[in-house]
């Protein structure tokens, strides 16, 4: 049995926003050029390729985006 406690592992306190900052930071995450489209990329190039050798490769450079490792958990790779 386990218990499921919502807390951040280390405390934060923001003492001032910065919308503009928040907004780059937002673009390189999930932007039409961010992270996460880039191996999106990747990940459906893998299906159309016609040499299996490479699927694997193609697989590999689209999950090491550091973002894509926080999706593991949700069993899409």
């Amino acid at each position: 049995m386990w218990s499921y406690e919502k807390r951040l592992q280390y405390p934060v306190k923001i003492k001032q926003t910065n919308p503009e900052l928040a907004q780059v930071i937002i673009s390189q995450f999930g932007g039409p050029d961010g992270e996460l489209a880039a191996s999106m990329r990747y990940l459906s190039q893998r299906y159309t390729m016609p040499y299996k050798e490479v699927t694997g490769i193609l697989t590999d450079i689209g999950r090491e985006a550091p973002e894509m490792f926080h999706l593991r958990g949700l069993h899409f790779f």
